[in-house]
């Protein structure tokens, strides 16, 4: 099965991998591990948007660029088959033609339906992260794992599955954990870097009390959700993303089972970050209601339709038809 991805490589010198407009641990990870295991390719990385600061813990973000390469000879998407989270690198045709006439490989971890509006060849596994999948091809396929290319799955692998605390993680998740720890790779140390990147300045702790006050509970207390308008992405985000400040903190919460971050921007775009606990295990599930896509216990979805209150009705209206559904499923 992993062959496919080798085969891929064969005759091609030149790769461009794509994250998408949401780049998060996993697929900055994926990037990077990729970029030192394909050692013998011009590898280029590429994403529509900058790095969040918070990220930078990854030493080299910076190999990221937003220019994206057109004389590549293959494409490498990692982290998403979803056209919605590549909306922003399609809406400019020249990017979409390059993509529709040039091969593209997609590397996903997720559970929700490869909607790619291009032709691609792809491994889609379910697992907890795309690093994992990374990692599985290496090993399987021979390419040169070093100490950089296993730490940066590892970070990936680490974010994904919150330390290897959510529901994915399995003992195949730790076997493969303690595989790329023999590449000299301590987690201790990574865990050391990603804390320093995620000290919060006073104005950013001031912000997430400011946050906590304004969250709103729903159906009984199992819905939880708080506002982010665009006033607050564009002071605090460069700083500090406001949903990873939030997300946790409202799944922590008693009775909340479902717990959604809301952005709201000027050009009418609305994002939702979706977390979930134990009883509620269909993150993804609301997210496909919206469009969009993920695990189970977190997932994403973005909308031109609707402002934040409707967003809201909307999500009532998810939650009370899904889980209907699934306590149905589960008798």
């Amino acid at each position: 099965m992993y062959d496919t991805f080798t085969e891929f490589l064969k005759d091609k010198q030149r790769i461009c991998v794509i994250q998408a407009e949401n780049p998060d641990g996993d697929s900055l990870g994926s990037a990077l591990a990729l970029a030192y295991l394909l050692e013998d390719k011009t590898v280029s990385l590429y994403c529509p948007v900058d790095i969040p600061k918070y990220l930078h813990y990854m030493k080299d973000w910076s190999l990221v660029e937003n220019e994206f390469d057109f004389d590549a000879d293959g494409y490498i998407i990692v982290d998403t088959a979803a056209d919605i989270l590549l909306s922003k690198l399609l809406e400019d045709s020249a990017i979409r033609e390059t993509l529709n006439t040039k091969p593209v490989f997609v590397l996903d971890h997720h559970e929700t339906e490869d909607d790619l509006s291009f032709a691609h060849q792809g491994l889609i596994q379910t697992l907890p992260a795309c690093c994992d999948l990374i990692y599985k091809i290496a090993a399987e396929q021979n390419m040169p794992i070093n100490k950089t290319s296993a730490s940066y799955l590892l970070y990936g692998i680490l974010s994904d599955t919150l330390g290897f605390t959510s529901e994915s993680t399995t003992s195949d998740t730790l076997r493969t954990a303690a595989e790329l720890t023999e590449y000299d790779v301590s987690i201790a140390e990574l865990e050391d870097a990603r804390r320093e990147f995620m000290k919060k300045s006073p104005k950013i702790l001031d912000y997430k009390a400011d946050l906590i006050k304004k969250v709103e509970y729903f159906y009984d207390g199992k819905l939880a959700t708080v506002h982010i308008p665009w006033e607050e992405i564009r002071e605090y985000s460069d700083e500090y993303n406001p949903n990873v400040l939030i997300l946790e903190e409202l799944r922590l919460v008693q009775g909340v089972e479902i717990a959604v971050a809301i952005k709201t921007y000027p050009d009418g775009k609305v994002t939702g970050k979706i977390r979930t606990t134990r009883e509620a295990p269909f993150a993804d599930k609301i997210a496909e209601y919206f469009g969009g896509g993920g695990h189970p216990y977190a997932s994403g979805f973005r909308t031109y339709d609707l402002d934040y209150n409707e967003t809201v009705r909307e999500l009532i209206t998810a939650y009370t038809k899904i889980s209907e559904e699934y306590k149905h499923e589960a008798l």
